[in-house]
């Protein structure tokens, strides 16, 4: 075994490494989010079909984020914990293990795009042109999804061994790329042909290969504290279990988004296209909002990971106070945004009227369980770093699908469309309060046994 001493998320005071962990973290994500809102922006400006389509488009495209971030979450989190206990040799093992599980996973990706695209729309819409462009835009992304799937596995190497630096210029290479390659393919810009909702497709699975080819050159030419060779490479069922055990919660937990999206645009559909279209740009511009936190979360799994292999509460205390107290604080801002300012942003969009008047209702109803929000992410990312992803997913399952689901069904159909986004903010309470007992569920049988003394502002 390894030292632990010499690795900064055992020794660094706690403010300053989460804050150098995450700030990269949240730039990349923030850019990321930025390039699925101008993605929006641009085919708005096609149609609001084009942009209804993309709307529908996103479900799915969170099944396919939800399966490559959960297989992040499982190498993330076992390899900063093997670091922690300073076994290098296991931790280098399982990442190369990720990469392995990366390709079985695109494998799956890309037969579920030539397959399943074209039946899964007819259910929400028989409008041949939303349909079309629909079943184009979404086919290659998931077919072509190979570079978005091997990035994820890389940046989650790095992002567990405590490398924040290079996963965000992986992120942010995609990032620029997909936003200059955008119109370039969209309106057909330098004598290229006009390509329409396919030309931003095709947009964004370029800018993730070229985000690809950076990782694997850091991966495997650079100088990383994890340092790959596939030549000698072990295969062993316990670790694929292991990534499998902590990602796969992960999955089902960002794959719920998905069925949940789903399920509204299925409800929302007995009201109107518009309504679906609002709900699309609503979480565009929520993502934007939440990956900050969701970047401090990144900076703050592989801190909790490793010092949790190392049975240090202290540190571990410390992390998540921190981490919440900013978390809470910026979601509260993101919240008085949406409320003082709804009619700007749906116009970012180029928003019809009838989208105007579902949406100004929608956005400062919704934007109410931000602060709730903020609580829940932070906890659920100490059950992802502690290896109790499980506590997340039944969080995140109940929450979306047993509470808000059947609760938008049932404020629609009895009070109508305006009364049923209140079921944002009731389902949000709700996982706050069950995030909070399973953390008490934790220290109770876990934490009260380890020697240290907790000290919530502890270094």
């Amino acid at each position: 075994m390894e030292s632990t001493k010499g690795n900064k998320m055992g020794t660094m005071p706690i403010a300053k490494l989460i804050l150098t962990m995450s700030l990269p973290a949240i730039l990349s994500m923030m850019v990321q989010a930025m390039y699925n809102i101008v993605d929006s922006i641009f085919v708005s400006r096609i149609n609001e079909e084009a942009l209804t389509a993309l709307s529908l488009a996103f479900p799915v495209q969170l099944i396919l984020i939800s399966a490559f971030v959960g297989l992040g979450v499982g190498i993330n989190s076992s390899v900063s914990r093997k670091l922690g206990e300073g076994d290098k040799k296991t931790a280098t093992n399982i990442a190369e293990h990720g990469y392995l599980l990366a390709g079985i996973l695109y494998l799956i990706v890309a037969i579920g795009g030539f397959i399943f695209v074209d039946d899964f729309f007819n259910w929400f819409t028989k409008d041949p042109v939303i349909l079309k462009y629909c079943i184009d835009y979404t086919r290659i992304i998931l077919v072509f999804s190979f570079g978005r799937i091997f990035a994820q596995a890389g940046m989650s190497i790095l992002q567990g061994s405590g490398e924040m630096v290079k996963p965000m210029k992986a992120q942010l290479i995609g990032a620029i790329s997909n936003i200059i390659l955008d119109p370039i393919l969209i309106f057909g810009w330098f004598g290229l042909p006009a390509m329409g909702v396919e030309g931003a497709a095709i947009a964004t699975v370029l800018a993730q290969f070229i985000s690809m080819l950076y990782v694997l050159l850091v991966i495997f030419r650079g100088k990383e504290y994890l340092k790959l060779d596939p030549k000698n490479f072990t295969y062993s069922n316990k670790i694929t279990a292991g990534i499998i055990l902590v990602g796969l919660p992960a999955t089902i937990m960002q794959g719920l988004v998905s069925v949940m999206l789903t399920g509204l645009n299925l409800i929302l559909a007995c009201f109107s296209d518009a309504s679906i279209a609002v709900v699309g740009v609503y979480f565009k511009l929520q993502s934007f909002i939440f990956m900050p936190v969701f970047g401090i979360s990144q900076g703050t799994m592989p801190v909790i990971g490793f010092n949790y292999g190392a049975k240090n509460k202290k540190r571990i205390f410390g992390a998540l106070k921190f981490a919440s107290m900013i978390a809470l604080g910026y979601l509260t801002l993101g919240m008085v945004i949406f409320l003082v300012f709804p009619k700007p942003l749906l116009m970012i969009f180029n928003s019809t009227q009838e989208m105007l008047d579902i949406g100004i209702v929608a956005f400062r109803r919704m934007c109410l369980m931000f602060p709730f929000a903020a609580i829940t992410i932070i906890l659920c990312t100490a059950f992802q770093g502690m290896g109790k992803a499980h506590y997340s997913m039944i969080v995140t399952f109940i929450r979306q699908i047993i509470i808000l689901l059947p609760l938008s069904w049932y404020l629609g159909s009895t009070f109508g469309l305006d009364t049923l986004w209140y079921a944002f903010l009731i389902a949000e309470i709700i996982g706050l309060i069950m995030a909070i007992y399973f953390f008490r569920l934790t220290y109770n049988n876990v934490f009260k046994n380890w020697d240290n003394k907790i000290v919530l502002g502890g270094k």
